[in-house]
């Protein structure tokens, strides 16, 4: 995976972003719930995007300091314009490469965790930055995610596929999780958008920046193209569904 072209990705449309994450902010929420205690004073959240989860930390956790860093710049000033506040800083760097000498009480992570490169190495940092009796929780989307336009694009473009084919599934993230943390729980929830149009779905993934590093073997879809994959979208499944499928992970240091 290209995580520069990720990061590009996600900084070029990050003014559009917030108007297209519907189901990032569902989910969200659900991982806000997964949290356990509240006794925290410092908390560290990788990928925050344009700040709205760390919205929702800040305002559960009033008095907590919270770091939150996101690969983006484009997406960090736009939390920062959001979100002013004295005990939230905003930091640019790459989540899967950071090593903060502090120690937090809690590591979280909305919709990030699936653009690693090296999951183990990367919960293996994690791990080191957590006080005794720390705690992650994290969000990623899995492989299911999209299923249905990856289906579609096999069929009509051969060896096209998108990113989100590759995600990690729920066996590789228990394995990675249970090497470093224990009273792991990995919980699985699906959501289903629908669309008027392939087109409306693909500016959607577009936009919410969950497309990654783009089509698989890059190719151009034109028009002719789209009305091939539209046709056998609905001749598939009879509306433009998308599936999402997203993993709620949560651990304590071991």
């Amino acid at each position: 995976m290209d995580k520069r072209l990720v990061a590009r990705n996600f900084s070029r449309y990050a003014h559009l972003y917030d108007s297209y994450a519907d189901i990032q902010r569902k989910s969200a929420s659900r991982l806000l719930d997964c949290i356990k205690g509240s006794d925290f004073t410092s908390i560290l959240e990788l990928g925050c995007g344009t700040g709205n989860f760390t919205l929702s930390l800040r305002d559960k956790f009033k008095d907590t300091r919270i770091k939150a860093l996101d690969i983006s710049r484009k997406m960090v000033e736009i939390a920062e314009k959001k979100l002013q506040s004295s005990n939230v800083e905003f930091i640019v760097s790459d989540a899967e490469e950071i090593v903060w000498p502090e120690k937090f009480d809690l590591v979280i992570s909305h919709a990030c965790f699936q653009w690693f490169t090296d999951l183990e190495k990367a919960l293996e940092r994690c791990q080191g930055m957590l006080k005794e009796n720390g705690h992650i929780v994290f969000s990623a989307f899995g492989p299911l995610t999209f299923q249905e336009l990856n289906v579609t694009l096999r069929f009509v473009l051969k060896s096209a596929s998108i990113q989100a084919g590759f995600f990690l599934n729920k066996e590789n993230l228990k394995s990675a999780l249970g090497k470093y943390f224990k009273e792991t729980q990995i919980q699985e929830v699906r959501y289903e958008e629908y669309f008027l149009s392939l087109k409306d779905l693909l500016y959607k993934i577009k936009y919410s920046g969950i497309r990654g590093s783009g089509i698989g073997n890059k190719k151009q879809i034109g028009r002719r193209i789209l009305e091939e994959l539209e046709k056998d979208y609905l001749n598939r499944y009879s509306r433009i569904k998308a599936t999402y499928q997203v993993f709620f992970c949560q651990g304590e240091k071991i």
